[in-house]
């Protein structure tokens, strides 16, 4: 750490600049963010809340609704966990299982007595399995926010972490979009909710998703978990990213010529739409879809027929082409590592939540998507906001008072004058991760071909500034990708079979010995080990 690096916020403040002190910082304004909010302040402590956007209508929960892992029925919760046992490739933990179910449970009635309008089933209960109308959820969830006292900060992305000489994370830095200037958070603890990577693919909702967060975590030293599950594709109209998928199973797909391709389906076909669409284009049908089900859906999937009642498609009754778009980590599992139950890192004073961890704990390799991603994200944005709290007490008054340093470097440098084009960056990011012959089915040869780009890609904006102020939030999402895919495709390259979502061409069988999770992390020099192996040196270490 250099001398110039250490903070001195109040000598370098222009008027617009932002200096707050806090108990707990949390990053992102999501479900999971406002879930940790709300929890930390209940406990009796300050917390302040940025958000990239506004929060209460950024992400893909707010833009698309959400069913949740809702399930009540003692018998039918243990089918419903064997199931993702398997499909995950029993990376998952039963007991992490319980936990969400058990959570996502209390905090669904919670919002129904706050007064989110849940639908009612046949029985005349509330349907607690619905939080599709996503933008009235997350209204109420801003509301709750605020009215235990967070402080919220919107359009106000966070640029990095600080320090402190003890080397625990002591709150963050960022930029304020709308108002100018900057803004510092010296805060106890920080909790990152900062969603996953779809790496700008536009994908419903996920184009504020760069992964922003993992590479904050991994600069102070944290893990990641499970990046190799991060390649899922969601089906949506080509001319469109609407990504909602309920409607697919009743799909019929077909090439241009109207003949049904073979084998092609929304879940265990996936694959054979995606190698389909290498050579040529593929329809869609959804003229099997029950009458029932299309008016009723209506009702709760009304973002889905946005894009055709533009464009005039009846979509029961006209065939329309549909293309297969990324959403990364959003619906895959990877993510930061969480070391307890607490949703704690391995670094002190740093938890995560949301798509920003990792899910593999409950879903293990197969997509955490939709209704499991948020059950998690309630779950463990309340669990870490609760533990943050906690931890930022113990801390005490002199918690504020700390020496604390920044620590961010790519695309956010103070010594170095060396910038970079943001956007040539992310084009050449998306051109390793986003087609499918490279990231949906995987080679040997196609991961090191790529991986040797992206690390020159590395080299070439580690150390450097932002280009100017206006630029300060695409580099440091391009700087986020870049590390985002390298991490991903390490981890691929050292996961030698197929399991849950990664698939690899050279390796196409389940192998009973590489049973394990893979850890993974490093800047400069990426590595993933199996999780055994890192935790034996921890304790080690200790």
């Amino acid at each position: 750490m250099s001398t110039s690096q250490l903070v001195s916020e109040q000598t370098s403040a222009t008027v617009s600049d932002l200096n707050i002190e806090a108990d707990v910082l949390v990053i992102g304004g999501g479900p999971a963010g406002a879930w940790a909010a709300y929890n930390a302040a209940v406990q009796g402590v300050r917390v302040v809340l940025v958000d990239k956007g506004y929060c209460g209508s950024s992400g893909a929960t707010a833009s698309g609704g959400t069913s949740v892992w809702y399930v009540a029925n003692p018998e039918q919760r243990e089918t419903a966990m064997a199931s993702r046992e398997a499909l995950g490739g029993f990376l998952s933990e039963r007991s992490w299982m319980e936990r969400v179910l058990d959570r996502a449970h209390a905090n669904l009635h919670q919002l129904g007595s706050w007064g989110y309008p849940f639908p009612w089933d046949q029985q005349g209960k509330p349907y607690y399995r619905s939080l599709q109308q996503g933008a009235e959820y997350m209204r109420l969830m801003r509301k709750q926010v605020n009215r235990a006292g967070v402080q919220i900060l919107d359009h106000s992305p966070a640029l990095e972490l600080l320090m402190d000489q003890e080397g625990a994370v002591a709150g963050a830095k960022g930029i304020r979009r709308q108002a100018g200037g900057r803004w510092t958070v010296r805060a106890g603890a920080v909790v990152i909710a900062t969603g996953g990577c779809a790496f700008l693919s536009k994908a419903l909702g996920c184009n504020v998703l760069t992964g922003d967060g993992y590479l904050m975590a991994a600069e102070v030293g944290a893990q990641m978990s499970g990046m190799e599950f991060s390649n899922a594709y969601a089906l949506t109209p080509a001319f469109a990213s609407v990504t909602k998928g309920a409607f697919y199973r009743w799909a019929t797909f077909t090439y241009e010529d109207g003949t049904v391709i073979e084998g092609a389906g929304s879940q265990r076909g996936r694959s054979v739409i995606a190698k389909t669409l290498l050579t040529q284009p593929v329809y869609c049908s959804l003229h099997e879809t029950p009458e029932e089900v299309r008016a009723w859906m209506r009702t709760i999937q009304h973002n889905f027929f946005l894009p055709f009642d533009r464009s005039g498609i009846d979509p029961f009754t006209q065939r329309f082409p549909v293309t297969l778009r990324l959403e990364g980590t959003v619906r895959g599992t990877g993510g930061i590592r969480i070391v307890d139950n607490s949703c704690a890192t391995s670094v002190p004073g740093l938890y995560a939540a949301g798509d920003a961890a990792t899910r593999e704990l409950i879903c293990g390799g197969f997509t955490g998507g939709g209704s499991y991603n948020a059950a998690w994200a309630m779950s463990s944005g309340y669990w870490a906001g609760q533990a943050a709290a906690e931890y930022a007490c113990q801390l005490g008054a002199k918690a504020n008072q700390r020496q604390v340093h920044s620590v961010g470097q790519a695309a956010v440098s103070s010594e170095s004058s060396h910038t970079f084009n943001p956007q040539e960056v992310i084009r050449a990011v998306q051109a390793e991760v986003l087609p499918y012959n490279r990231n949906l089915f995987r080679t040997e040869r196609g991961l090191k071909d790529s991986l040797e780009r992206l690390h020159s890609l590395w080299r070439e904006i580690r150390h450097s500034a932002a280009p100017a102020d206006s630029q300060a939030l695409p580099a440091r999402e391009a700087a986020a990708m870049v590390a985002t895919a390298r991490w991903m495709y390490t981890s691929a390259q050292a996961r030698k079979e197929t399991r849950g979502m990664h698939k690899h061409q050279d390796y196409p069988h389940q192998d009973f010995n590489q049973q394990y999770r893979l850890i993974s992390g490093g800047l400069d020099t990426v590595w993933a080990k199996f999780e055994q192996e890192l935790v034996n040196r921890e304790l080690v270490a200790l």
